[in-house]
């Protein structure tokens, strides 16, 4: 906006450049007649005043001067009237709308009232985080912390501050701070989470948030409307986009680790992660986890957007703020190996592919299912297993308590087995979680010398490795 009384809009120049000020009045179009009165956008802000004649000193020109004044006032005036026609003569071809303003209702989400894009956004911004991290990045020449700074998003689950993120956007975070839509900050501590899983609660120490209600993610089918409400590159803070999902059930690999997906084409950029992704009727069905950019061959890609089904972490998240880890994530009790060709000759099987059984821990539910080191698992119920990675992906249908039947080959032929998943021991959760909260407090710490900096020793490994 110019609000500068030189401000060039506010003049027009002679031939020889000197200004001539115009009223910015003179310029207004007309408008049609159905604007409500006092809503006409165009309505005359002021006008400027006529400028004040120089004092001449010398009189004998003064009846010349008025004389030709009253000619140009008169040659003005007929060119005024001209103008006047011709001016009303285009404008009455313009058309201007008088639809007032678009009202968003800010309804509240009952889970059986389809909702309007504008509806869903008013009804969940208020639930929605943007969440910004920062994380050691190493040492410099000086012995000083170097930090790195990320951003990602997420959304309110109780009233009392508890949040859900992406496991990945506050691993190995020093601090976590977490913004609402009004602009309140708070420092957010790491409560657990889950990294096959990629789901993570955070905490601030917060009264009356907003949560958001979460919905059933198996109800969706293929064409459903999805929004994401997010913090796209860190920056454009709670913006949403939206689309269809392009596919449920989506199996893809992150990093070697599998998951099971809901495929979207909404526009999805580094800082949505975490983020929640909704239904038509306001329910968080998913949390937005990964994009892809590049195929595996490099090709350029658009409109591949991932969602974390809420059906899958939902317990999970309601284990975590209820016991500090997640105590329904089953358990096996095996050491597995991705079983080989070269194996399948050593040990003189006709199996290739599947889960070669190293050890079986004691007391596990592999124990108790009668599983054997050297057993070879090829199949959980109906789910095909040819290494590591499928069978931790099988897993994530499952819980602790959840039967299946294992397909085993074993001493030349294929037995089935009946076994109960267990829940992964509270020790293994809690060493987890120890070692993110060491590294939370103690990352700026200097890793050598027991945290003394020795700028000799930094020279030294420089030189000499």
């Amino acid at each position: 906006m110019y609000n500068d009384e030189k401000n060039l809009y506010d003049y027009t120049y002679r031939k020889d450049g000197s200004e001539i000020p115009y009223s910015r009045e003179s310029v207004r179009p007309q408008v049609s007649p159905d604007w409500p009165d006092g809503q006409n956008p165009y309505a005359a802000k002021g006008t400027v005043q006529e400028g004040k004649p120089l004092k001449k000193k010398r009189s004998g020109l003064k009846i010349a001067a008025l004389a030709l004044a009253f000619a140009l006032l008169g040659g003005i005036a007929g060119g005024g009237a001209v103008w006047a026609v011709s001016r009303g003569a285009h404008t009455s071809e313009l058309n201007l709308s008088s639809r007032p303003a678009t009202q968003v209702a800010i309804n509240h989400v009952d889970g059986k009232t389809p909702m309007t894009d504008p509806e869903v956004y008013a009804a969940n911004v208020n639930s929605v985080v943007s969440i910004n991290t920062s994380a050691n990045a190493g040492y410099n020449f000086y012995g000083q912390p170097v930090e790195s700074a990320s951003s990602g998003s997420g959304f309110v689950l109780t009233k009392d501050g508890y949040i859900a993120t992406n496991y990945h956007v506050v691993q190995k975070a020093t601090t976590v701070k977490v913004t609402l839509y009004n602009g309140d900050t708070y420092d957010a501590k790491f409560v657990n989470g889950d990294e096959d899983y990629d789901i993570a609660v955070i905490k601030v120490e917060a009264e009356n948030l907003q949560p958001v209600t979460l919905g059933d993610s198996s109800k969706l089918n293929v064409g459903d409307r999805v929004l994401a409400i997010g913090n796209p590159l860190g920056e454009l803070t709670f913006s949403m986009t939206g689309g269809m999902v392009s596919c449920v059930d989506r199996a893809i690999n992150v990093d070697g680790t599998p998951f099971n997906m809901i495929q979207t084409d909404a526009s999805i950029n580094p800082g949505n992660s975490g983020g929640p992704l909704f239904n038509s009727y306001g329910e968080v069905i998913g949390i937005v986890s990964a994009k892809y950019s590049a195929s595996a061959n490099g090709d350029t890609v658009e409109g591949l957007g991932f969602a974390i089904p809420m059906n899958d972490v939902f317990a999970m998240m309601e284990d975590i703020m209820t016991n500090g880890y997640v105590t329904s994530k089953p358990f096996l009790g095996i050491t597995p190996m991705s079983m080989t060709e070269q194996m399948a000759v050593q040990y003189r099987f006709t199996v290739t592919k599947g889960v070669f059984v190293c050890s079986v821990e004691e007391d596990s539910a592999a124990d108790d299912a009668g599983l054997q080191m050297g057993d070879v698992i090829t199949k959980v119920d109906d789910i095909e297993i040819s290494d590591i990675k499928e069978l931790n992906a099988a897993k994530k249908k499952y819980s602790a308590g959840d039967t299946s039947t294992l397909e085993v080959y074993r001493d030349g032929q294929t037995i089935s087995v009946s076994i109960t998943w267990g829940a992964t021991p509270v020790e293994n959760q809690a060493a987890a979680q120890q070692q993110q909260e060491t590294q939370n407090n103690q990352g700026n710490q200097y890793p050598y010398n027991g945290g003394e900096y020795n700028p000799f020793e930094d020279l030294f490994r420089y030189f000499y490795g």
